[in-house]
This record gives C-alpha cells, structure tokens and sequence, in this order.
C-alpha cells in the first residue's frame, strides 16, 4: 500500500478513495459542458456522492489537450460558489487548478485539497501558496500546457523519466516549505502521454512507489481506452461517455496495486472496482 497524505479528516484514511469529477466549463472533454453552471454543479457533485465519492474535484478550467488558458478571475467566479456549497454541506472538495490566486480562495471557500495538474509548474506562486496554506497537495506530472502537450511526449523510457521528473517536483515542494508528508503524487495519465506510454506507467506503478508518496490516478475515460476499444471495422475510438467499464477496470487494478485514490466520471463503476481491487490485494 502506497503511504496516505498528512492531513485529511480520518473519515478519508485507510483505503483507496474514489475521486469524482466535477468539471464547471463549457469545454470539457468528458461531459461537454454538461455541468456548466453552479447549481448544475452543486447538483452533480450530490449525485457523485451518492454515488459514493470520497472526494469531489471541482475545476473551472479545461485541461484537454488543445485547450486555451482561462483568466484566473473567471476561473474563480465559477468554482468559488460550488466549493462553498458543497464545503458547507460537510462535503471532501478538492479544487483542480493550476492558480495560486484560486487556490487560496478555494481554501478560503472550504477545499481540503489542491490538485495541480501542473505540480507548481505554470504559476510560480502556487507552492509558497500550498506551504502558506498546510493542505494537501496533488501534484501531477506535467510537460506544458494544454495547447502543446502533444508535442511533448517524447520519451526514452517513460517510468524511469516521469519518476525522475516528480522527484524533481519533490524537491521543489520542499525547497518552497511545502511539507512533503502532505504531497500527493500523479503521474499525468493522458498528459504529453501517448497511449504506449500511459500502459507502461501503469504496469510499473511500483517503481512509482519507490518516491515514497501516495498515488493518485486519473485515467477516466482517456483517449487511451478509447483507442484500445476503437471498433474493430471503422477503426473509430471508442466515444468518451462509452469507456466507463474500461475505467472501472483501471480503478480496481490500481486499487490492487495500492493507490491513494482514483479520479473518475462514473463513481458508481469505480467504486465497486476499488472494492474488488483492495479485497484482491488484501487476499
């Protein structure tokens, strides 16, 4: 089992949590702007939890590939209310953004979490944010931004690299007084990743351990799934709101191998998986 982040309510300890994804844009690649707007969100995230979400993810910001950046000010203006509501109905909130300024008010607004898919990469003030804040972190590996990652994916051998540069990210949390024992690790499924390199870090999710962090991991409905299940004729990706199952069988094999937590769309698939994933690795 890989270790637990410092500083979350005991409710959130002891086993493999379920992350559900609340996505508050018009542009998201998962649910096409199904949930834009507070209180579709506020709805959503009570329907993640029903379905059992540990924690709810709530970002204002689209990070599909291609995407273009989102001022920080209308960031804010969407996630604010829905953390706020959702915090005050004694709901787990973590705030995916890559903005010191709006995890701050996020953490002001009731987030436990602050998940940066950029580990402290695209805004320079985002890890004295975290250490000034003392919550934990989700810092995943990143390459650039949403308009280049593509072109970024080049590897000589992708374990060893992504660990190397998370490493790297380690030290930086450290170095800017980011208490490590609150750190939590994401090896950027999908992110400057073809799908060859997505298989490779998850066959080889022990070497991650070797970091000696917890493990998030984000594979819902990827493009990678879509392309391992693209149809046998046409040779078309399987649609996006068609991987569920695909995911589900990410969640439980991570939940075999020890994650922290797994951050998906469907709760309900991911949640049974996980439960056969641990009671597998418990024997």
């Amino acid at each position: 089992m890989f270790p637990e982040p410092a500083g979350l309510p005991e409710r959130l300890r002891g086993r493999t949590l379920v992350m559900g994804v609340v996505n508050v844009t018009p542009d998201s690649f998962s649910d096409g702007g199904r949930y834009f707007g507070i209180d579709a969100a506020i709805g959503r995230a009570h329907d993640l939890v029903r379905d059992g979400a540990d924690i709810v993810d709530v970002g204002g910001e689209s990070t599909r590939p291609g995407a273009t950046r989102l001022d920080p000010a209308e960031e804010l203006a969407r996630i604010e209310p829905v953390v706020r509501a959702l915090a005050a109905d004694g709901i787990a909130v973590s705030i995916d953004t890559m903005n010191a300024s709006t995890a701050a008010a996020a953490a002001a607004a009731g987030a436990l979490i602050v998940n940066d898919v950029s580990g402290g990469l695209a805004d320079p003030a985002m890890l004295p944010t975290v250490a000034d804040l003392g919550m934990p972190y989700i810092c995943m590996h990143w390459r650039g931004h949403a308009e280049r990652m593509n072109d970024l994916a080049v590897y000589d051998d992708v374990v060893e690299e992504v660990a190397t540069e998370l490493a790297s990210r380690l030290e930086a949390c450290s170095r800017a007084g980011v208490d490590v024992d609150r750190v939590v690790l994401d090896p950027g499924i999908g992110f400057a990743k073809e799908a060859h390199h997505n298989w490779a870090l998850l066959r080889r999710l022990d070497h991650l351990a070797g970091l000696g962090r917890p493990i998030l991991i984000g594979a819902s409905r990827k493009r990678f799934l879509g392309s391992l299940l693209a149809d046998p004729v046409s040779d078309e990706p399987r649609p996006t709101d068609d991987r569920d199952v695909a995911t589900a069988a990410v969640s439980a094999i991570a939940a075999r191998d020890g994650v922290w937590a797994v951050r998906v769309h469907d709760v309900a698939g991911s949640r049974d998986a996980v439960a056969v994933g641990s009671a597998w690795r418990q024997g």
